[in-house]
């Protein structure tokens, strides 16, 4: 089975970074505050930078993405992959959607989910692949000995496909280790390993005691190169051209002129056709409804024409040739009517018997013998191309071909009604909500599953047939080839003979069983079993909800009596920047391991993480490019951090650092309004991501989280924080910023972490004091204390500050120079902005001098800038602190010049007749916005130059 599209990456135990999927109540850590103790520093980042693992920002200029594989694998021989049962509350248990062991890394595993906040487990494995990997290791075969499947025996085939599998099947595992998917290697299965096996039989054995399991020749997917049945999965239908034929049936005991036209895409099944059908109201054939068609090319085979409101009458000629062993829709209609059913074809898709002359022929060769036949007899009207949706086959692009066999079915109606009511009663929540309506109507229509393959590689059915009894009636089930014989001996005689049936399960059969085959059962008393299932969360692409999560919410709910997973976390497909599926034949199809190389697996991570659930993803260079800028803006941030902190050796400045209690109200209080500020602002932000992730917002929580370290932590505190480093007084003015500065680093590295883990935990061992892995720290606590009104002061400050900033680009202030400026407020507005008056001056390049804070506007207003901030708060920039005002003048002269001279020849060409006749109507459109562009920016030049040349005249 493929994996199809996973979604985000890592996953861990109690106390271990809640990442993208959690409960409420795995939130009961206390926030651990600091990591300091002045009788014993330490400094983790030492030991893990000396072992070889990490990098610090101090010594690297930029995050080595080489380093990647080596925190990935101190990650994993530190154990912190397994979850740890002894911290208590409930697991958190996945199971990961296993990939084919024939797979290589596409972009669509690089969607995974990260897990944790309680003991977790996340269970990797592969699929056995029963089509795809037969298909592989026969071609190779093929190719580098030159000999067929057929010529080795089934044992010899097999032991080639098991050395195959052990020398290439791990491929794929690696490239998925390689994302930073923090499984659980330990419980890592194999769909063929013998406990999985043992589920496979026990499953389809007690099915079989309870009647739900049968045998019967009924329509199916045939693959001709393949020789098995194939799923509805492995077909794929696309629009090709092809030709519709139009051929003559003559009516039996008619004239000439007595002949019903049919038109078909495929001609050669006429020789399984077993009656003509026209609707019931179409005139042009009541006549003949009731009478005999000859079936061209058969020596005068006779089949009725019968009615039917089935028939398009207006498709072709409104004739349907009725061929019910090789078409789904006429094999119901013969079902129906009780038509009976021919089959003109082998299993290798050449003609048999039935087509008579044709017999032995490709079914594509017959079909062009056949119309040059028709045409020398006269039974070809005419042909003419037509587009058909075409089946094929998913993994060898030949037709498909549907064909009447021999099968084994599970009857799927009183399992599918369990599922119904598991979504019906909240036991199971599909997201998106939208997706739960697609699953009933699956569920509500569903039809019996064709699980035998008539393949090699697989589980084999577990039926045995007695020799010289017919198949279909006389056979043993049993778990064992030694019970089969007992059971075969007790109803037929000791003499008996028996051999099992050489077909086996449809792959999807035993992934049908993963969520729980994968913990012990059969054997319920298995402590994995008891430990961690149910499972919590299910997460794959929507393609595959009906052919994989239905039938494992029905399987789960059949045999261990409860849904397997409480939620189905559905993410979109990866397709490119154009929204194109992605395809080799295409040529875009984007390797994850050669984006990582030159982006990063962060980057790449939290690209896909900021898709939303069920919604495709167009993944763009522009995205990477933009989200490896991210990974480096984090790694300058923790550079900034690391650089501006005391030294290891300097123990009263870590004490006053560790005295800061963010998680209380009174130190909040007591803090400097930016510190205060971005405090709140982390608080904040730590409920608001809790909850999207308790909601499954994933995309919504690196978003928020993003916005909030580029903007409000990187943009402003950072920079504000500068105003404090950076003072002489020493350590009783820097320790506030330093503390917040780290306090509020490492919470933005917890918070990261599920979507950047690399970087994240390079950045936390860097920093000092670190007694734990990133990985496996606790999620930061929520309804921590924040201040609404210092939120609202600074964002008075920060709106004064851009307004300054504007100002200054707008008359192009050079900016190293420092200007003056009167702020004007309220005394309660003056009051904590002067107090910040280092930080707005060191954000806005004032001049700390000649800063003024007053409650009514300066005596050189009128040659000043005034600014409105906000409401009840001002500032005034003297304009010859900014600007030269002469050769400011001056300068806005010829530009206005220039400006008019383009808006008069816009104007002119609108007001041209002939322009206005000719031109195309998106031209003159284009031609009036420019005109009115135009005319707006010279009545702004038009409006500063006044200002200026009245400011020289009061300084006159």
């Amino acid at each position: 089975m493929a994996l199809s599209n996973p979604l985000l990456l890592s996953s861990c135990s109690f106390h271990r970074l809640n990442p993208l999927l959690f409960s409420r109540r795995c939130y009961g850590t206390k926030l651990s505050q600091w990591h300091f103790n002045s009788f014993n520093h330490r400094f983790f980042a030492i030991a893990a930078s000396q072992n070889g693992v990490f990098t610090s920002p101090e010594v690297a200029k930029c995050f080595d993405f080489a380093s990647e594989e080596r925190i990935y694998n101190w990650w994993d021989s530190q154990g912190y992959f397994k979850p740890n049962v002894d911290r208590g509350n409930d697991p958190f248990v996945i199971s990961m959607p296993p990939p084919n062991v024939t797979g290589f890394l596409h972009m669509g595993h690089a969607m995974f989910v990260t897990l944790e906040g309680r003991p977790t487990l996340w269970i990797p494995g592969t699929d056995h692949a029963g089509i795809a990997t037969q298909l592989v290791v026969e071609r190779m075969l093929a190719s580098e000995e030159g000999i067929k499947r057929v010529e080795l025996s089934r044992d010899e085939f097999t032991s080639r496909v098991w050395d195959w599998k052990e020398k290439y099947g791990g491929t794929i595992i690696n490239q998925i280790k390689r994302l930073g998917a923090s499984c659980d290697w330990t419980r890592e299965h194999f769909t063929l390993d013998e406990q999985l096996s043992r589920a496979v039989i026990e499953a389809f054995v007690s099915l079989h005691e309870k009647g739900l399991i049968y045998q019967g020749s009924y329509m199916v997917n045939w693959s001709p190169s393949l020789q098995t049945a194939v799923s509805d999965l492995e077909v794929e239908y696309s629009e090709e051209p092809g030709t519709l034929y139009y051929v003559k049936y003559r009516v039996a005991g008619g004239s000439k002129s007595d002949f019903l036209t049919i038109a078909t895409t495929r001609p050669e099944t006429l020789f399984g056709d077993t009656a003509i059908a026209v609707h019931p109201q179409d005139d042009r054939y009541s006549k003949y409804i009731g009478r005999q068609a000859i079936v061209p090319m058969t020596f005068g085979r006779h089949i009725p024409i019968i009615s039917d409101k089935y028939v398009d009458k207006d498709f072709g000629t409104g004739v349907l040739k009725v061929s019910p062993g090789h078409d789904h829709n006429d094999y119901l209609l013969a079902r129906k009517l009780g038509l009976p059913i021919l089959n003109v074809m082998n299993k290798d898709g050449t003609l048999n018997e039935v087509a008579g002359l044709y017999c032995g022929l490709d079914r594509f060769e017959a079909r062009k013998k056949l119309w040059s036949d028709l045409e020398e007899t006269g039974l070809a009207v005419k042909k003419e191309p037509h587009t058909s949706r075409v089946p094929r086959s998913q993994r060898g692009g030949e037709v498909i071909e549907p064909l009447v066999s021999r099968q084994w079915f599970v009857s799927m109606e009183p399992l599918a009604e369990k599922a119904l009511h598991a979504v019906e009663k909240g036991e199971l929540k599909i997201i998106p909500e939208r997706f739960e309506k697609i699953y009933n109507h699956w569920l509500s229509n569903i039809k019996d599953w064709c699980i035998s393959r008539q393949l090699w590689w697989g589980h084999r059915i577990p039926v045995w047939y007695i020799e010289g009894k017919d198949c279909e009636e006389e056979y043993v089930v049993a778990k064992t080839a030694e019970e089969a014989l007992a059971k075969a001996q007790q109803k037929y005689g000791k003499n008996v003979e028996i051999y099992q049936d050489p077909d086996v399960l449809d792959t999807w059969f035993s992934s049908a069983l993963w969520p729980f085959s994968t913990l012990g059962w059969p054997d319920v008393s298995a402590e994995d079993f008891k430990q961690f299932y149910p499972t919590t969360l299910l997460e794959t692409g929507h393609d595959i909800l009906f052919f994989w999560v239905a039938r494992m919410v029905m399987m789960g709910i059949e045999f261990t009596g409860t849904v397997p997973f409480s939620y189905v976390y559905l993410h979109g497909l990866i397709r490119d920047s154009q929204g194109r599926k992605m395809s080799k034949t295409l040529g875009n199809v984007v390797d994850p391991i050669d984006t990582i190389k030159e982006f990063g697996t962060d980057a790449l991570r939290f690209t896909l993480a900021l898709g939303t659930a069920g919604q495709d993803l167009n993944l763009s260079t522009e995205r990477l490019t933009s989200n490896k800028a991210f990974t480096n803006k984090l790694w300058n941030a923790g550079k900034f951090v690391l650089q501006n902190l005391p030294s290891k050796d300097d123990t009263s400045a870590w004490e006053s650092i560790a005295d800061y209690k963010f998680d209380q109200a009174e130190t909040l209080g007591q803090l400097p309004l930016p510190e205060t500020w971005v405090v709140s602002k982390l608080h904040m932000l730590i409920d608001t991501v809790t909850t999207s992730y308790d909601r499954f917002f994933f995309g919504d929580v690196g978003r928020e989280t993003y916005d909030f370290f580029w903007s409000d932590f990187a943009d402003w505190y950072i920079e504000a924080s500068k105003a404090r480093l950076y003072k002489v007084e020493g350590h009783s003015v820097a320790s506030v910023a330093q503390a917040v500065l780290l306090y509020v680093f490492e919470n933005i590295l917890k918070m990261l972490h599920p979507f950047m883990p690399f970087v994240t935990e390079a950045l936390w061992q860097a920093l000092p004091g670190r007694n734990e892995a990133l990985i496996v720290s606790s999620w930061p606590q929520t309804s921590l204390p924040r201040d609404a009104i210092s939120i609202k002061k600074f964002e008075n400050l920060q709106s004064l500050t851009r307004a300054i900033r504007n100002a200054r680009a707008e008359y192009s202030v050079e900016p190293a120079k420092r200007i003056s400026a009167s702020i004007v407020a309220s005394t309660e507005v003056i009051h904590y902005i002067s107090r910040e008056k280092d930080v707005l001056a060191l954000l806005s390049r004032l001049d700390l001098q000649n800063l003024y804070f007053t409650g009514s506007p300066p005596g050189d207003a009128n040659q000043s800038v005034h600014l409105v901030a906000g409401e009840g708060l001002e500032a005034y920039l003297p304009l010859a602190d900014m600007v030269d005002i002469s050769d400011e003048v001056q300068r806005l002269s010829k530009r206005l010049s220039k400006m008019q001279t383009e808006y008069d020849g816009l104007v002119a060409r609108l007001r041209s007749p002939n322009f206005l006749e000719k031109a195309p109507e998106k031209i003159v459109h284009e031609v009036r916005e420019k005109a009115a562009e135009a005319e707006e920016k010279i009545t702004l030049t038009r409006n500063r130059l006044d200002f200026l040349k009245s400011t020289v005249l009061v300084a006159d």
